[in-house]
């Protein structure tokens, strides 16, 4: 059923929907949305000082440009593609998983993702403390509780607020950022950076790393900001608004980031806010400057902490099979995975840049074996046929624990060891590769070959055609058996 974008004023304020499918009746909004949403999301300091860390770490100005700009283009292709599904669906991304590795089997992924979250909401606190604390005159530790506050307060409004914080921190982004490019153009001489061109495989490759693995970790909830579009929305427009904004606001920030650190000598480490701040002036330029990295911050954490609450739901759904999520429950989840978050950021706010540099290179042995198998399964193998009420019956189609898909992601993460170099953990190949780290790219390629050649002998059957659950108020119900409309409604 066709639904026009602007039902969304219809809608109500504070989403009540969470894990559960979203029917035809409920769906809205436009794609520009997800471009401004994810657009908003990269605008921001973190992604400055992912820039900035090709740098600081030994790379070029030139060869990390271009070593992010590839990064970027492969990773938020990934990240793309798992954004298309969710009109398909009209489901959150990480319970979709199920159908890879059972509705038991996929907490296994899921639980890492939440972790996930808790390490980029941290991190993001910890720089959105240093702008509050230097905009309101107070310590960095009360500016992280009050950034704190606000994310759990728009988190719990949920979808709709998440989306409408997402294309004012586009705009306050695009103006800031057009600003501080500006400054900084006057202050530095860019051509002479440019011209400093000493090429290692190791730098360059770290900077695709850093870009890559930027984009690839927004997989696992992409599909949770797009679920609520039309069913009828080209998955190729998806891919494209989705992808287009992610890419294009990751590399502008990560452009400024560059360049700041390179201009910056040794200032730029430990004191990250406060340079980027510095370039633009003082006083009210500076405050408004504080002002736009905060609220730019505001989207990323709120993503990270509404995709935490949706991978808990999803988890204790799985193995209780029915979870009615009120808005009480909902206040409990956020204040927990908020509260564990800000935590992390007092605790660690003194050693934030070595510690996030390790942080999001790890991930990626996580994340990509994920990444590689849900894709290859849902364009390759079932070809977008899922047959969603079985999502949530453990007896169902999909069954407790799926093997092959466990299998196959325990093999795509232990096949990037010998390849890995971070701070937790080097591999014995590191060194005779020249130190540089390959393991995302294995991580990628083999678990996707592996998994599509054994899908294709060993994956259960596969529906003829998308099964959805039965829509009460649709004008076109599809014909769904009783045993299916109860597994729907679990």
């Amino acid at each position: 059923m066709a639904v026009s974008p602007d039902r969304a004023g219809n809608k109500p304020l504070i989403e009540r929907r969470s894990i559960d499918y979203i029917p035809e009746a409920e769906r809205h909004g436009r794609l520009f949305s997800q471009f401004t949403l994810w657009m908003g999301a990269n605008l921001q300091i973190t992604a400055i000082v992912t820039g900035a860390l090709a740098v600081v770490l030994g790379g070029d100005v030139f060869w990390s440009l271009i070593g992010l700009l590839i990064g970027q283009l492969l990773g938020g292709a990934v990240m793309a593609l798992h954004a298309a599904q969710g009109p398909k669906l009209g489901l959150p991304q990480m319970i979709s998983s199920r159908v890879q590795f059972g509705v038991y089997g996929a907490a296994i992924p899921i639980v890492l993702v939440c972790l996930m979250y808790l390490g980029f909401t941290a991190t993001g606190t910890v720089l959105s403390g240093q702008a509050l604390g230097q905009l309101f005159g107070v310590s960095d530790s009360i500016g992280i509780l009050i950034f704190a506050s606000v994310i759990v307060l728009v988190t719990v409004m949920g979808y709709r607020v998440i989306h409408w914080i997402g294309r004012v921190a586009s705009v306050i982004g695009v103006i800031a950022f057009v600003f501080l490019f500006w400054r900084l153009m006057s202050q530095t001489d860019v051509g002479a950076l440019m011209q400093i061109r000493h090429f290692s495989w190791s730098s360059f490759l770290l900077a695709v790393s850093l870009a890559a693995s930027w984009q690839i970790a927004f997989g696992p909830y992409v599909a949770d900001y797009s679920r609520y579009l039309p069913s009828k929305t080209s998955a190729v427009k998806t891919f494209f608004a989705a992808g287009a904004g992610s890419v294009i606001g990751a590399q502008v920030a990560m452009i400024l980031g560059v360049f700041a650190a390179a201009s910056a000598n040794d200032q730029f480490a430990g004191h990250e806010v406060a340079y980027i701040v510095g370039l633009g002036g003082t006083g009210a330029t500076a405050a408004l400057l504080y002002f736009s990295i905060a609220f730019g911050k505001v989207t990323i954490s709120t993503l990270n902490s509404y995709g935490s609450f949706m991978c808990i739901a999803t988890i204790i759904s799985g193995f209780k099979g029915h979870l009615q999520v009120s808005r009480m429950q909902r206040l409990v989840f956020v204040l927990f995975i908020v509260g564990a978050a800000t935590l992390i950021a007092l605790l660690g706010q003194h050693s934030f840049l070595g510690a996030f540099k390790s942080f999001i290179l790890f991930l990626l042995a996580f994340f990509t074996p994920w990444s590689a198998i849900n894709l290859v399964d849902y364009y390759c193998i079932t070809r977008e046929r899922y047959d969603v009420p079985a999502l949530a019956d453990p007896n169902g189609r999909y069954g407790r624990w799926n093997m092959l898909g466990i299998s196959v992601y325990v093999f795509g993460v232990l096949v990037q060891l010998p390849f890995i170099s971070t701070k937790f953990y080097t591999g014995p190949l590191v060194a005779a590769l020249g130190d540089v780290d390959i393991s995302w790219i294995i991580g990628l390629v083999l678990p996707a070959a592996v998994y599509y050649v054994c899908a294709k002998k060993w994956h259960s059957p596969v529906p003829d055609q998308l099964i959805l659950p039965v829509e009460q108020d649709s004008v076109v119900q599809p014909k769904t058996s009783g045993a299916v409309r109860a597994a729907a409604q679990a």
